[in-house]
Order: C-alpha cells, then structure tokens, then sequence
C-alpha cells in the first residue's frame, strides 16, 4: 500500500535537451578526479601519496573531523596528481586508470543477521558512508547519530535530469539489499517515493514505505518529500541518499566490490544527440560531450549536474560525486537591447507582464544562461510563495541568513532545507540573488554556531 502526496506550487521548466532513453558505453576515461569539495564541510587527510598504486575501492583520504568516514578511489590505477590550493588545500586527487581495473574486496555482506554497528562499520570502511546526507546541513551524515526516518526520492522532477525508471531497470537485488542495510539504521521508517503512474523498480521492494508523489517541480526533491512526510525539528535527524547511490552500496553488500558506475544523461540545447552514458564517477566529461555533437570551440556551458542546481565544470573537467546528468547549454553572455521592454515569447516567467510563455505551456524552450537582469536590492513580488510548496516563509528565511539570526532561522524552519530547495525562488527572483548561496551560507553558520 502506498500513500499520495500532491503539490500545487511549483513550476516545471520545459526545456530542448532531453535525453532520449539509449544508452551507450562512454569512451574509457584515462583519468579520474576526485574533489573534496563535493563533500561539503570535509577536511582531507590523504592516505594514498602521488606515485601510488590504487585498487577501485581503496581509501586515497578521511575526514579529518571524522577519521572513520573513507573516500576511496572510484577506479584502479595510479595517483598522478594531487594539485593544492590555499593554506595547502587539497583541491583534488587524480587518478590515472588501469586499462583492466582491478577492485579491491571489501567482501561480501549479509545483512539478515547483522547490527546496526556492524553495517555502519562496513560501509564506513568501505567508502559507501559518504552517499549518505543528512538533514540538518545538508553535509554527510554522522555516524555517531540514528536518524528518526531516511528518506529516498526515486523521482526527479527537475528540468533535464536523468529519468530514475529507466537508470534503475534491472537493477533490483542491489536496491533491495541497498533497503535492508539502511533499514537496520534507523529506529523510524524508510521512505521512498516513486513518481504517480510510473512504474519504477523501487515500486516493488520490500522493507520501506512507498509513497506516490505528483506534482510539478520541485515534487522531486528530497527535501520536498520530507516537509510533507515527517518534517526535521530541533534536535531531530534524517538521512537521506539518491537511488543510484543505493545501486552501489547493494552491489558492495553483496558482491564486496566498490563499483563506482553511474548511468549520466548528457542533455541540454547544445546537445546534438542527448541520451544516457555508462560511466564512473569523476570520469573527465569530455569523454561523453565532445563525441555527440557539441563544438569544442561553441560558446556553450557544460554543467555537472542540473540547470538550476549544478556546478559549472570546464570542458576538462569532470563528472562530480554525486550527479547522475551532465547539462550543456549556451552561454548567455549576450546583451538583449530594450530587452526589458518588449514582449517576450521565448522565455519561461512566472509573471505575465510582457511574458507570454503562459499561452504555450507544452512548448520546450531553449534558455542561456543569462540571468536577464543584475543584482539588487529583494523586490516584494509575492512570486516566491508561488513556487516554494514547503510550510515556510522563502524571503523571511533568506533574511534571517543573510542577518545571521540563529533563533529566527531556527523559528522560521531552517533544519529542514537545502541549498536545492531554492532553486526555483532563484529562477523566478527579479532580484537576481544568489538563493542557493545564502541558504549554503547559513547552513555553515548554523554548523559553527550550534554544531
């Protein structure tokens, strides 16, 4: 049996770019990056030195916060670099692949008889801990505390981002097994959600609390799920992680293998041929972008991640930890003359001022990424409440950051968000600010000050 949720506010964001369901093998990525600033809040301290030799599955540095959380290597090979950033800031680690790769066994685990220490202790060990987030914060979870629920969202609902049906078909023994761990983890229930009328393979396990969400975006989101489920008070903790990390940490339980693949959708208007791409993560993007219709030399964006909340990588970048889409769409660095003062029919706004996007709501646009404005002082438009479904202030929480009120953050709901659940407030803000910044900002404040 499960149990529908619905939301009314929000705002799909149709776009050109979807990938179409083929999927492909990306050309063999001869080197592997891995940054410590994807994990937010995290101090580096490298067990594995330039020179060394590195099975899949090897630790190459822990938290220095927190000495039991490993990050390991995501292929076998050998580290060539490690480049350093201020106050000799690590900024990544780079891995040359073997041609045959080579995993270290972390050996295989059954969880039917096991505790909740000793799954902790295994996947801790094993480098899975790290797909793990909590909230509060937003960051990795603390392995010192038990979530009240945790929390899974087998539907993305933001604009161009891969379809989780499809990545996750036929891979069923390893989510299951992925379900019973994190089980053990938690005095409360495991939630996932799977979007209404979509036939998901997370639809069908056992061990957790299907819920059926529908909606426009950002009924995706986690986050929204959790506000309308069982929302984070003072003092309370949940876990949440992606479905395709669950596909990891299941095949890791049963196989004792750390494989560190991902299926990415390259999407986006500049994408001649958008689809989806076996590869690992922190394999460099050009090996899916450059092959499949995008100019070397085209005045393009490529995004690791989604439009509205993704990190921009140059073209010899690489996919980050946790993203599952690589977008590429022009640059906006063109200048629109009396732009603010004409009809326009090519662009999305929740306003119909001049804007009439409202009369095509089916057609998909081809959006830059210019911001189409500066940056200024909050306009009190009452747009942000249109968008934003949780039972919280939007423009009252970004001031409380941007204020520093520790209490009125605290009053107004501030555990319960991440940068994410702003996007769309940033999308529709005639302000121009940086939501997701401010909300990262006061996340941070609210770590240093009450921990």
């Amino acid at each position: 049996m499960s149990n529908d949720i619905t939301i009314k506010k929000g705002l799909d964001i149709k776009l050109k770019g979807a990938a179409e369901k083929v999927t492909e093998n990306a050309i063999i990525s001869n080197f592997c990056t891995v940054r410590p600033e994807d994990f937010h809040g995290v101090t580096p301290k490298l067990i594995a030195k330039v020179g060394a030799k590195v099975k899949a599955g090897e630790p190459i540095f822990y938290n220095k916060a927190q000495d039991s959380v490993m990050f390991v290597a995501p292929v076998s090979g050998t580290i060539v670099d490690i480049p350093r950033g201020e106050k000799r800031r690590i900024l990544s680690v780079k891995i040359q692949a073997d041609k045959e790769q080579i995993f270290h066994d972390h050996g295989a685990f059954n969880t039917a008889d096991a505790t909740p220490e000793t799954i902790k202790a295994h996947l801790l060990a094993s480098g899975c801990w790290p797909f793990i987030k909590q909230r509060p914060y937003d960051i990795i979870a603390d392995p010192e505390r038990t979530p009240k629920a945790i929390f899974i969202s087998g539907y993305a609902s933001a604009p161009l981002v891969a379809n989780y049906d499809y990545v996750l078909q036929g891979k069923e023994p390893e989510l299951q097994a992925a379900i019973n761990a994190l089980g053990k983890l938690t005095t409360g229930q495991v939630h996932v959600s799977v979007g209404k009328n979509t036939n998901s393979p997370l639809a069908g396990l056992s061990g957790m609390t299907l819920h059926n969400v529908s909606g426009p975006h950002p009924i995706g989101n986690v986050g929204t799920q959790i506000n309308k489920i069982d929302p984070v008070n003072k003092g309370e903790t949940v876990w949440t992680i992606n479905p395709q990390d669950l596909v990891i940490i299941g095949e890791l339980l049963l196989t004792g293998k750390f494989n560190a693949e991902r299926l990415v959708a390259l999407v986006g208007s500049s994408v001649k041929k958008p689809r989806y791409f076996k590869t690992k993560i922190g394999s460099e993007v050009a090996t899916m972008v450059y092959d499949n219709g995008v100019e070397k030399d085209g005045n393009d964006r490529i995004i690791s991640g989604s439009v509205l909340s993704g990190k921009q990588v140059k073209p010899d970048g690489s996919l980050d930890y946790y993203s599952n889409t690589i977008t590429v769409i022009p640059e906006g660095d063109d200048y629109e003359f009396f732009g603010w003062n004409k009809p326009v029919f090519d662009k999305i706004s929740t306003s119909r001022a001049l804007t009439f996007s409202w009369l095509t709501p089916n057609k998909e646009f081809e959006l830059t990424t210019n911001t189409n404005g500066e940056h200024r002082n909050f306009v009190l438009t009452g747009k942000y409440e249109e968008v934003f479904p949780f039972d919280i202030y939007p423009l009252q929480l970004l001031k409380s950051c941007m204020y520093k009120d520790l209490d009125e953050m605290e009053a107004l709901g501030m555990y319960e968000v991440a940068p994410e659940d702003f996007a769309l407030t940033e999308f529709i803000c005639v302000s121009k600010q940086p939501h997701q910044q401010i909300i990262r900002e006061g996340l941070d404040v609210m770590i240093k000050e009450i921990g």
